[in-house]
């Protein structure tokens, strides 16, 4: 028994590490590939080089930095948006049923549909409202799939509230919306900072809607990204740079909501 113990716990931390390999491997290649020249990235193996900036300053030159803040302000704006109506929605869904089971699956009905048969009807409404030099079509589109997830996300943390305390906030004299807002609210605070997160890197990775819907003269980040792919070939250094800084806050991210993601997801199942 305790040969076969250990045997599981070798065959364990090896996966861990094949795992660990297979997501740390390309990122660091990307980061070395940023401080290579032209010359030196005609050599993927090489390791030991003598690094230079040029790569870092031609993303500055291409206001990358300027796209990372607009996908920021996107992102901030879309996740507030979603957090507010999620969090209600996710709030009826749980405690009342609203919608019945099948209300917890058609929340993500929306993610079924491929963005292409979503995007002409935002193109159009822009173009109709005079709102298509604006970021306003890129926040609606990433509402379509930030929010739905966002309430998802929510449920299991509504379901695990004792329903008592919402009962005895109403015995006290509380209406509805304030036992909600004073009482029930604070209970899942975690969560909700762990779906604004994760609601932002969705809104953040964004490229399609973004490519379509935003101002031709100021990209967001993903778009600003891939300009790098020019009719001359791929800056391939440039983009790594770039790759870099979009992926650096996602990574970080990641670590304050691994644990919160996974107890969110699943607490979005159906209970029976």
């Amino acid at each position: 028994m305790t040969r076969r113990t250990n045997l599981w716990s070798v065959a364990r931390a090896l996966l861990l590490w094949v795992a660990a390999l297979t997501v740390t491997l390309p990122l660091l290649w990307v980061a070395l590939a940023s401080f290579k020249s032209p010359a030196q990235l005609n050599d993927p193996g090489l390791v030991l080089f003598a690094p230079n900036l040029d790569n870092w300053a031609r993303v500055l030159e291409a206001g990358v930095l300027d796209a990372a803040g607009r996908s920021a302000m996107v992102a901030t704006i879309t996740v507030a948006i979603s957090v507010v109506a999620g969090s209600m929605g996710a709030y009826a869904i749980s405690a009342y049923k609203t919608g019945g089971s099948a209300t917890r699956f058609g929340i993500l009905a929306a993610q079924v549909l491929p963005p292409a048969v979503l995007v002409f009807p935002f193109l159009t409404m822009a173009y109709a409202l005079r709102l298509d030099t604006t970021y306003i079509p890129v926040i609606f589109a990433h509402l379509s799939f930030v929010l739905p997830v966002i309430t998802w996300f929510l449920i299991g943390f509504f379901d695990a509230v004792p329903r008592s305390l919402e009962e005895q906030a109403r015995v006290d004299g509380f209406s509805r919306f304030a036992a909600f807002r004073m009482v029930v609210l604070p209970q899942v605070l975690p969560g909700i900072g762990a779906a604004a997160i994760f609601g932002f890197t969705l809104s953040w990775n964004d490229m399609f809607y973004g490519l379509i819907l935003a101002p031709t003269q100021e990209t967001i980040l993903p778009v600003a990204i891939a300009a790098f792919n020019t009719f001359r070939g791929v800056e391939l250094g440039a983009m790594s740079a770039a790759i870099i800084i979009a992926v650096v806050p996602v990574v970080i991210a990641s670590f304050f909501i691994q644990r919160r993601l996974v107890q969110g997801i699943s607490g979005g199942a159906v209970k029976f």
